[in-house]
C-alpha cells in the first residue's frame, strides 16, 4: 500500500505510539497447551446458558465430531438422576468430558482487542492466554497495531492451531502503509482495494473528510470486507456516527460521534478554549460532559437518530470497561488482579504519563468522577434502549490501557453491561450471538447449536447470579463454617473442540509475570509512592 490517511499520518499521539509498540511485540510460541481435537467429543451433563435468549437448560450432553456440533440432548431434570438410555453413545476413540454441575456457554467474542504491545511487556502468550483463560475464543483485532503482516501470521496460526489462541480478524488502520496522505475518494478506493488483497479482513476508521470517508466504506462493501470506527474528535465535527451508519459502515467502538449526532443546540462539543487535544486529560476530561450536551433520553431527536441506526443494522461496540477508571480511578488502580497478572511494564504504562496513552492522570479527582459518572447514565440509558428496539450491541474492551487488563476486562464489560439495564441472558447475547453477527461469523459461531463450530466456555457456578464467577480470580464466598473461599474462575476453555484447562492458561500467564519480576526486582507500588527498598 502507497498511500496514507492524513491522520495516521500526523500520529495522534497514540498512533506513533503504537507503531512503536508493535515492532517490538513476540510472536506466540508454539502450542503446548491443550487436550484434542478428538474425532468425538461429548460433554456430559451440563447445563446450558445459550445466546438465544432461552433459559438455561440441562442437564444436556453435547456431542461434537470433527469440530462440530451433531447433537445436543438432555438427558434428566434438576430432581432426577440422569438417565443412561437417553446419553448419546461414546465411539471409539471419542473423548468423555465429565460436566455435571458446570454451567456451560458459547465461546465469547471480543469485537475491539488490541494484541499487547512490546514496551507494555504484553507480548502475544502474554495477552493470548489472558483471553483464553476467561472463555474468549474469537477477537477483532481492530487496526492490526502490531503491523498488518504480524498479526495476519498469527491470525493464520490460530486457524491452524498450532499456537494458543483465540480465532483473529484482522482488521487494518485506514490509510497504514505509505507516506502519501490520502486526499481524493479515488486514492482512498485504491488503498481499500489494496488493502483486500493484503488479506485483511477489513478496515479499522478513525476518521477523515466525508468524501473520503463514503468512497472508501463504499468499496470496501464492494469487495465484501468489514468495516468499524472509533470517531476521533479530530474529524467528528464533520462525520458522527449517523453519517457512519448512512454510508454502510458496520459498527462503532466507544460512543464517540453518538452525542455529536444527537446535538439539537449546537455543532461542536463545548471545548474550553484553553483545550488542547494532545493533552490527554483536556481529551477524556472533557469528554466526560459530552453525553450531557447531547439531546436528552427519549426526546425527538433521540429517538429519531437511534431509529434510524438500528434500521441501517448499525453495530454498537461500547467497551465501556476501558474508561471506567475515569468515574473510580482508584477502583481500576486496585483491582485485585494487578499484583498476580499485571506486567511490570505494563503497570509503569498505565502510571500518569505525558507520552503514554491513556495515562492521563494529570491531576484527576472529584470533579472529572462526577462529571463521568453522569456521562455512563446517559451513555447506559442509550445502549440499553438500543438493545431494547432491536439494534445490536456487542462486548468489547480495548484492554491494555487505563488499568484495564486483557480476559479481566471482558468479565467486566459483561458487568456494565448488566448494569446498564440488560438481562443477563441478554448479556450472554451481547457477548456471543452479537459479536458472531457483527463480524460475519454467525453460521459458525455465537451460540451453542446443530452444525456450529465447538466453542464453549465452562464454569462451575453459575454466572447469570454473579457474572463475577467468570473473573480469574473468582468470586468470594463465605462457607458455613465461617472460612473464606473463591468459586469459580472459568473452568475449561474449549475451542474448535480443544479443550483448554483455562486455570492452567492463567497459572501460565502468572509465571511469566514473576518471571519478569524476579528479573527486574519490581514490585508493584500505586503511582506517587516510593517504591520500597
Amino acid at each position: 500500500m502507497k498511500i496514507l490517511n492524513k491522520w495516521t499520518a500526523l500520529g495522534l499521539g497514540l498512533f506513533l505510539q503504537l507503531n512503536a509498540i508493535g515492532q517490538a511485540t513476540l510472536k506466540a510460541p508454539e502450542k503446548k497447551e491443550g487436550d484434542g481435537p478428538y474425532s468425538q467429543l461429548i460433554i456430559r451433563g451440563a447445563t446450558l446458558i445459550n445466546s438465544t435468549l432461552a433459559p438455561p437448560l440441562g442437564p444436556v450432553d453435547i456431542v461434537v465430531e470433527k469440530n462440530r456440533i451433531i447433537s445436543i440432548t438432555t438427558v434428566g431434570t434438576t430432581a432426577l438422576p440422569i438417565d443412561p438410555k437417553r446419553r448419546p453413545v461414546l465411539k471409539a476413540g471419542g473423548k468423555e468430558l465429565q460436566a455435571e454441575g458446570m454451567y456451560l456457554l458459547p465461546g465469547f467474542i471480543d469485537t475491539h482487542a488490541h494484541i499487547g504491545g512490546g514496551s507494555k511487556g504484553a507480548h502475544a502468550e502474554y495477552v493470548f492466554k489472558l483471553w483464553m483463560a476467561h472463555g474468549v475464543t474469537t477477537i477483532a483485532e481492530p487496526g492490526s497495531m502490531n503491523g498488518l503482516e504480524w498479526t495476519l501470521d498469527q491470525k493464520e496460526k490460530s486457524s491452524k492451531n498450532l499456537i494458543t489462541a483465540p480465532r483473529i480478524k484482522a482488521y487494518s488502520r485506514f490509510g497504514l502503509g505509505g507516506t502519501s496522505p490520502i486526499s481524493t475518494p479515488e486514492q482512498a478506493r485504491q488503498w481499500v482495494r489494496d488493502n483486500a488483497k493484503a488479506g485483511s479482513d477489513g478496515i479499522k476508521f478513525f476518521g477523515a473528510a466525508p468524501e473520503i470517508m463514503t468512497a472508501a466504506i463504499d468499496e470496501n462493501k464492494k469487495l465484501g470486507l468489514r468495516s468499524m470506527m472509533h470517531h476521533s474528535q479530530t474529524d467528528v465535527g464533520r462525520w458522527n456516527a449517523l453519517h457512519s451508519a448512512k454510508a454502510g459502515l458496520n459498527s462503532m467502538e466507544h460512543w464517540y460521534g453518538l452525542p455529536e449526532a444527537l446535538f439539537t443546540d449546537r455543532t461542536v462539543q463545548n471545548y474550553s478554549l484553553d483545550y488542547n487535544y494532545t493533552n490527554e486529560q483536556d481529551r477524556f476530561g472533557e469528554a466526560g460532559t459530552l453525553w450531557k450536551q447531547a439531546a436528552p433520553p427519549f426526546s425527538e431527536r433521540w429517538n429519531k437518530v437511534m431509529n434510524e441506526m438500528i434500521s441501517l443494522n448499525f453495530t454498537l461496540s461500547p467497551t465501556m470497561n476501558i474508561y471506567e477508571a475515569n468515574r473510580d480511578l482508584m477502583r481500576a488502580r486496585r483491582a485485585e488482579w494487578h499484583e498476580d497478572y499485571t506486567m511490570p511494564q505494563l503497570w509503569k504504562f498505565y502510571e500518569p504519563s505525558w507520552n503514554s496513552h491513556g495515562s492521563y492522570w494529570h491531576s484527576w479527582g472529584t470533579e472529572q468522577e462526577i462529571q463521568w459518572k453522569e456521562n455512563y447514565r446517559l451513555w447506559m440509558a442509550f445502549l440499553n434502549e438500543y438493545k431494547n428496539r432491536g439494534g445490536r450491541v456487542t462486548t468489547g474492551t480495548d484492554a491494555g490501557f487505563i488499568y484495564e487488563l486483557f480476559g479481566f476486562a471482558y468479565i467486566r464489560e459483561l458487568e456494565l453491561l448488566r448494569e446498564a439495564g440488560f438481562h443477563p441472558l441478554e448479556v450472554i447475547k451481547a457477548a456471543t450471538l452479537n459479536g458472531a453477527e457483527s463480524l460475519g461469523l454467525d453460521k459458525d459461531l455465537g451460540s451453542v447449536e446443530v452444525g456450529k463450530l465447538a466453542d464453549f466456555v465452562l464454569v462451575e457456578e453459575n454466572p447469570l447470579a454473579n457474572f463475577q464467577v467468570l473473573y480469574g480470580t473468582g468470586a468470594i464466598k463465605l462457607q458455613n463454617d465461617n472460612m473464606v473461599t473463591r468459586v469459580g474462575g472459568v473452568k475449561y476453555t474449549i475451542k474448535d473442540g480443544i479443550v483448554y484447562d483455562a486455570k492452567k492458561l492463567l497459572a501460565d500467564v502468572k509465571k511469566m509475570v514473576d518471571a519478569e519480576k524476579a528479573a527486574s526486582g519490581f514490585k508493584l507500588v500505586q503511582p506517587g509512592v516510593a517504591n520500597p527498598k
